[in-house]
């Protein structure tokens, strides 16, 4: 995602919410603005899951946090050796990499991450074998590789890993102390190869000399190696030739995986010492490398906000995005910019109204299946027209998105208002599918809202509803959470509230009201009709 701007409406969305992300997604997206994503804080709830499927679209993908991840930075990308890989292989496209001072991923067969190895380790081995002039179990493949040689020997004999303490032969008057098991790297010396052969050496290694001609097709149980490199090159690539899985560090491994946040990350990389981290993809295969400084000055996400300009309600981290565009009809909330950011605020009945707008601006039309959805949003919204919010644009923008999609705006208002099936889910899940956070002055409020043809059915669950209410209250410590249970038919609002009995008769101007509920008749605008009253009271 990082190359993407995430655009979504705010948690616990209503097909507003989710629609207008979809609808400026798609806009910015067909003018080339760039790559927009189309995100969403929350579940779908039943009018938004009614008109995806009306429509045949699919929901927008989850978003959990905006907070900076691996993801989101630039870490170098080195290539990734397998364990069985030679150490002079591993040390050759280190140098061609320009890596030698970091470290590169060594993988399983699965490739998946086996372990890290550095320029270090590779000379720390190097100057090991000085001390410790033996090789031990080396793939007679990676020995040949290294060398450049080829075995000389009689095509039946098999060999599948050399061993055995090495020993260079040099011009001498006494012959060569060797055991039994011996590595002898040679030149034109046939006394020294003879003398080898019947020691029963494991390999003899024959050095830019055409004694390979007289020994070629030889049969033994020595190993017998013809290579173009000199004596001296010769034990050092024998001791380059064992696995990296030898000398790479595959116990402590510190590694990240991509969709680690930086938080995180930095607090790992402060406690350990190394110099580069493995990042792993979600099947644990390394995909590149981390330093310290690539913590420095990450990228991080670019953003949309839809139907929403308040933190409360808002995505995890969003003060570690940045904010390039914000699409509202709500109040102004607190939501700060560290850039100047394009923003479009307007007294309009839906978000998705003012996207529908910007579609007439730039002459483009929404494809009809997009244009029923938007023109449904609408509806939902302005409780089909019926809300204190709406105006004569929201109107005219969903009769003519209508057109578009060959539909019957009456029709489908009634349909998307009269799911009833939602009347049976848990009270908690209900109050949470419509629900935003307010801060008015000193108080923190929390409000839900339910729109359908029928309350009847809602209003025998009362006590349920409270019990949830109450629970969410302490939970969060609000100052007072509120259900609005609105009646499309009926043009207004029970109202269902807890811990607040005062407030709510002075803010709407009720004489008497029974304890916990109230219908009051023509509200059905949270934001046009509940916050303000709530908010002139609470200042």
């Amino acid at each position: 995602m990082q190359d993407q701007i995430l655009v979504f409406g705010h948690k616990n969305p209503d097909a507003d919410a989710i629609v207008s992300a979809m609808a400026y997604a798609s806009l910015m997206n067909s003018l080339g603005n760039g790559s927009y994503l189309a995100c969403r804080l929350g579940h779908i709830n039943d009018q938004t899951d009614f008109l995806l499927r009306r429509f045949e679209l699919d929901p927008p993908v989850y978003l959990h946090s905006v907070r900076t991840q691996i993801s989101d930075i630039e870490f170098d990308h080195p290539p990734v050796l397998y364990r069985q890989v030679p150490v002079s292989h591993a040390w050759e496209v280190l140098h061609q990499n320009g890596v030698t001072g970091s470290a590169i991923p060594i993988a399983n067969e699965d490739g998946t991450l086996f372990g890290m190895l550095t320029a270090g380790a590779i000379a720390e081995h190097d100057m090991d074998s000085i001390d410790l002039p033996c090789a031990k179990d080396v793939p007679i493949f990676n020995l040949l590789s290294a060398l450049e040689g080829r075995i000389i020997n009689d095509s039946s004999d098999f060999f599948e890993s050399i061993s055995g303490n090495v020993v260079i032969a040099l011009p001498q008057p006494n012959p060569l102390p060797l055991r039994e098991g011996s590595v002898v790297i040679c030149g034109q010396q046939e006394d020294v190869v003879q003398q080898a052969l019947e020691a029963k050496a494991s390999c003899i290694i024959l050095c830019q000399t055409d004694l390979a001609e007289k020994y070629s097709g030889i049969h033994s149980d020595t190993c017998v190696i013809a290579s173009p490199c000199d004596a001296y090159r010769a034990v050092r690539m024998l001791y380059q030739a064992n696995p990296v899985e030898r000398i790479a560090q595959h116990s402590d491994l510190v590694s990240f995986h991509l969709d680690d946040y930086l938080d995180d990350v930095r607090d790992k990389v402060l406690e350990s010492r190394y110099r580069s981290y493995p990042v792993l993809d979600e099947n644990g295969k390394p995909v590149g490398t981390l330093s310290r400084y690539h913590l420095l000055r990450p990228r991080v996400k670019r953003v949309v906000l839809v139907d929403h300009n308040e933190k409360s309600q808002s995505v995890a981290g969003l003060e570690q995005a940045q904010i390039i565009a914000i699409l509202d009809h709500h109040r102004l909330g607190d939501v700060q910019t560290g850039y100047p950011t394009f923003m479009r605020n307007e007294p309009i009945g839906s978000t998705t109204s003012i996207v529908a707008l910007m579609y007439q601006e730039h002459g483009l039309m929404p494809g009809p299946k997009l244009a029923g959805l938007m023109a449904g949003a609408i509806l939902s919204d302005t409780v089909i027209f019926k809300s204190p919010t709406c105006t004569e644009k929201d109107r005219r923008l969903a009769e003519r998105l209508a057109r578009i999609a060959g539909i019957d705006l009456e029709s489908l208002g009634r349909e998307m208002f009269s799911l009833g099936g939602s009347a049976d889910k848990p009270v908690s899940e209900q109050l949470k599918s419509d629900f935003k956070e307010f801060r008015l002055g000193n108080h923190m409020l929390g409000i839900g809202q339910i729109t359908t043809i029928d309350i009847s059915s809602r209003l025998s669950r009362m006590d349920e509803y409270l019990a949830a209410m109450e629970s969410m209250r302490k939970e969060h410590a609000y100052d007072m959470v509120i259900l609005m249970l609105t009646d499309v038919l009926r043009e207004g609002t029970e109202l269902i509230y807890t811990n607040g009995q005062d407030s709510i008769r002075q803010a709407f101007g009720i004489d008497s009201a029974e304890e916990h509920h109230v219908f009051l008749d023509h509200v059905v605008s949270r934001k046009k009709q509940i916050v303000p009253a709530l908010s002139a009271l609470w200042g």
